[in-house]
């Protein structure tokens, strides 16, 4: 029976956000149906999750969420060895609306349950109402039996945060000090949170993400822990790059950084894609209320950064682009042990967002 911890922290309970290159007992997905943000009703973007819950389920166990409208249209499409339950919600990006998990030393599991507002609320917010994503979090645990940390009045998602499972978070101001995230909080009292939920010493800051209308900069397009010490940043040297501003100035700010250890950070530079893709013609996306539109020209933020890393493996996006090999060469470097596994996902990009945006993983105890 999952219930919620009140009046204390994760970190006061001994408890840790694990690095995503840690061990997996499983890994979160939502299905896409919504008309509004997937272009043709959704089709080709289930398509694009499909190929990604595959490549992530020969390596670790796959839970896959779906409205009870998509539920035997998303069974239908996916193997039997990945498991799917029927649940309400509002979009399918699992990672921000989901829950953060927690462990301790002693086998235990727990998870945080941040308040969501769909990147901003009523401030610059993607869709409304939230309603249902809002529960998902909550959902998910009593499922897997695992006691919450609710985070009333405390607005994160989770690819807003990467973690070295070693006292050490990664994040951008872009997106933590927004307007539509937590405006009655100081940077030093929005740090003391995610030391205390991730049970951190040191919370390193990025300027800018590269997604401003999206999700106000998240990290997970831009950076993220490798291994203890280390990180990889997206970079070019190309300066028609739409990402180019954003890719030098992370770069240098992480060359220049510590970790909560004391270590200076050994930085692994992961190419962009050699030409930038934009939405072009008309993409068959309904007209709703509440919803922010796609309009033709607008710059897709297609990120090598925004992959997965899940037990034997790393799944990565591919864009149909000249650097996509190479892409996937220097994630392999970064993972010598780990197979790396590229899938396309322009489809999920078309939506705002990538396979890391997707996904949600769920630490082993």
């Amino acid at each position: 029976m999952a219930k919620r911890i009140i009046g204390t922290t994760p970190k006061a309970d001994g408890f840790r956000m694990p690095a995503e290159f840690e061990p997996q007992e499983q890994v979160w997905m939502i299905w896409p149906e919504r008309p509004d943000n997937w272009r043709d009703g959704a089709k080709p973007a289930q398509k694009s999750f499909a190929n990604v819950a595959k490549a992530i389920s020969r390596f670790t166990k796959m839970t896959v969420l779906v409205s009870q409208a998509q539920y035997a249209n998303c069974r239908e499409q996916l193997p039997d060895t990945i498991r799917v339950i029927e649940m309400s919600n509002n979009d399918a990006w699992v990672r921000d609306c989901g829950p953060t998990f927690v462990i301790n030393d002693k086998g235990e599991i727990r998870a945080n349950d941040w308040d969501f507002n769909a990147w901003g609320g009523l401030v610059d917010g993607l869709y409304f109402p939230w309603d249902q994503d809002e529960l998902v979090a909550r959902k998910v645990t009593e499922l897997e039996g695992v006691d919450t940390y609710k985070t009333s009045g405390f607005v994160l998602e989770g690819g807003s945060i990467h973690v070295d499972g070693q006292g050490t978070v990664l994040t951008t101001e872009m997106c933590l000090l927004s307007e539509g995230r937590n405006p009655q909080m100081s940077k030093s009292e929005i740090e003391q949170m995610l030391c205390d939920h991730l049970n951190c010493e040191k919370v390193l800051w990025l300027k800018d993400g590269i997604d401003p209308d999206e999700t106000n900069g998240h990290i997970d397009d831009v950076a993220c822990f490798v291994a203890p010490g280390e990180v990889a940043c997206i970079y070019t040297d190309d300066t028609n790059s739409p990402f180019y501003t954003e890719a030098q100035a992370a770069y240098q700010t992480l060359s220049a950084m510590t970790d909560a250890k004391g270590r200076a950070l050994r930085v692994h530079k992961l190419c962009c894609p050699k030409n930038a893709i934009t939405i072009k013609g008309n993409f068959a996306i309904d007209t709703v209320e509440g919803t922010l539109p796609r309009e033709d020209g607008d710059i897709c933020i297609t990120s090598y950064m925004n992959f997965l890393i899940t037990n034997g493996g790393v799944i990565v996006p591919q864009y149909g682009d000249e650097n996509d090999a190479l892409a996937l060469e220097q994630v392999q470097a970064m993972f010598p042990d780990k197979e790396i596994v590229g899938v396309d996902t322009l489809e999920i990009v078309y939506g705002g967002g990538n396979i890391h945006c997707v996904t949600q993983q769920q630490p082993k105890r």
